[in-house]
């Protein structure tokens, strides 16, 4: 396996592309938008020019890294060579549907057509193509570069070969490849998303507030950053669309997103991307505040 496609040049996309082409693989990046796809490039050279800096590369590798990544605004000719296929776009059932089905009929047969989707069924995904044995889940973590986990996520028909050809894969990428079987939000987000929103109830309910629920967490269970810094961090769009997965794929009233985090999502508060969520975010200013609507009088 040596060429590698990646639909998708946003978050997860240009990480994807950015840590094969780092382990020696020649990478398509593709995007409907020729613009994000000059944004994506630029992005992947200023990560692995930080790279250099803490000396975990040299320059000779990152020049090396940058020159296998092309990019294509046309999946057809994008993938046409490819021997792995990444999708990471929008979490939309709809699209990605679509873009499986346009895969299906693009790339050479022996193609394995991978998913980065954090909770869609790879079932469903893999019935809009021709050859479901073929397609599997990687789901990589953010930022893909540093992240160690991939969680390989096997549908109804994924075979064993698949399985295993994408197993070994994630062990070259230096990542640590976890096989997990094809239920809604599979065990990351299964885990993560209801405690997100149990944050999200707990500020909601007055029983604390944005740092108080954060430091807890922090302090008291060891957790790197608190679930209201990292479901901005994820964006809270995205983890409405995957409490909305996991809702509708147990039909459990549990799983039930917090309606503040769909006001604040339907405000258009969505954390880091945004500039709002739990926190502000302002260019060039890494002091966490907690947003105006959410600090004490």
């Amino acid at each position: 396996m040596k060429n590698i496609a990646v639909i998708g040049s946003g978050t997860m996309g240009n990480g994807i592309a950015h840590a094969f082409a780092q382990h020696g693989y020649h990478v398509t990046l593709i995007d409907i938008a020729a613009e994000a796809l000059k944004k994506a490039i630029a992005t992947i050279e200023k990560n692995l020019g930080r790279q250099v800096e803490k000396g975990t590369v040299t320059e000779a590798s990152k020049t090396e890294a940058l020159a296998r990544i092309t990019t294509s605004t046309d999946i057809a000719a994008g993938v046409q060579r490819a021997d792995l296929v990444v999708e990471a776009a929008t979490e939309n059932i709809d699209l990605k549907l679509k873009i499986f089905q346009d895969l299906d009929a693009a790339a050479p047969a022996h193609t394995i057509l991978a998913t980065n989707t954090s909770s869609i069924s790879i079932t469903r995904i893999a019935a809009a193509t021709k050859r479901p044995e073929k397609v599997i889940g990687m789901h990589f973590m953010n930022p893909v570069p540093v992240m160690k986990l991939v969680e390989v996520i096997r549908g109804y028909s994924t075979s064993d070969e698949t399985t295993h050809t994408i197993m070994e894969l994630s062990g070259k990428l230096e990542k640590t490849p976890v096989e997990v079987n094809d239920y809604p939000g599979f065990v990351a987000n299964r885990i993560l998303m209801p405690m997100i929103n149990e944050a999200i109830a707990s500020l909601y309910e007055g029983v604390a507030g944005v740092e108080e629920i954060d430091t807890v967490m922090r302090l008291g269970m060891a957790h790197p950053m608190g679930p209201l810094q990292l479901a901005d961090f994820i964006g809270l769009d995205v983890c409405l669309s995957i409490l909305r997965v996991l809702h509708d794929g147990f039909g459990n009233p549990r799983y039930a997103p917090c309606p503040l985090l769909v006001n604040m999502v339907q405000a258009g508060h969505k954390g880091v991307k945004s500039g709002q969520g739990f926190y502000t975010y302002t260019p060039g200013n890494k002091e966490l505040k907690p947003s105006a609507r959410f600090q004490k009088a």
